[in-house]
């Protein structure tokens, strides 16, 4: 007897799809990129002017701080090695302090902004100085990253922040204030390394920024 094998009945062999062209995914990513970065332009310069206001903001209120309100204020540049009130240049990447008056016109101190490394990251600090004495009138944190609970007392152990509005630099970091040195400075237990960089970061900007101020008030060039 013969046997015969019929074929068929089962489904249909799958026909392959045709490969999406190279070029047409080169394409895609292309454009997704393009339309990417328009939008992160287009957000970048809506949001660029309502920054700035509010650093603007942020920095007056530090520097009224400081400078314990002050009436008016002169913003200094330093310009080849020496403050200028109106520099030839370019003032957009000069450094800068500001200087304080009273109602009467008379000088109160100077407010000086200042950053170097803390803990963990760069700790951004204003102060308020007496050229002439050397008188902190005051410290105020801008920016800091410290270890939550322990080196953020920089910021929030307003025993250790008033500090500063009556020592004299250069400062000292001591553990317990005798009350004999106007230099020292009571630094915050737990958080040594923080409050060391404060008074670091304090007595540099006064080193670098006094000499340069009381010859601008004298009318020399240090």
């Amino acid at each position: 007897m013969t046997h015969v094998h019929v074929h068929g009945g089962g489904p249909p062999p799958a026909v392959q799809e045709a490969a999406t062209p190279s070029w047409r995914l080169l394409m895609t990513l292309g454009v997704a990129g393009a339309l990417s970065g328009l939008l992160v332009a287009v957000v970048y310069e809506l949001t660029l002017e309502p920054v700035q206001r509010h650093r603007a903001a942020v920095l007056q209120e530090a520097i009224s701080e400081v400078l314990h309100e002050p009436a008016r204020l002169d913003t200094l540049y330093m310009e080849g090695g020496k403050l200028v009130l109106r520099p030839t240049g370019s003032s957009a990447e000069l450094p800068r302090v500001f200087q304080g008056y009273d109602a009467s016109g008379r000088k109160i101190g100077v407010a000086i902004m200042a950053g170097e490394p803390g803990f963990t990251e760069i700790v951004s600090l204003i102060i308020g100085l007496d050229p002439a004495s050397g008188h902190l009138l005051g410290m105020k944190v801008l920016d800091q990253k410290e270890t939550p609970g322990l080196g953020d007392k920089i910021v929030k152990d307003t025993s250790f922040v008033s500090q500063f509005a009556r020592v004299i630099a250069p400062l000292k970091g001591v553990k317990n204030v005798t009350g004999n040195d106007p230099a020292e400075v009571d630094m915050i237990s737990g958080a040594t390394i923080s409050s060391r960089a404060v008074i670091r970061i304090i007595n540099n900007a006064v080193a670098r920024w006094r000499p340069l101020l009381l010859a601008y008030q004298q009318g020399t060039t240090p």
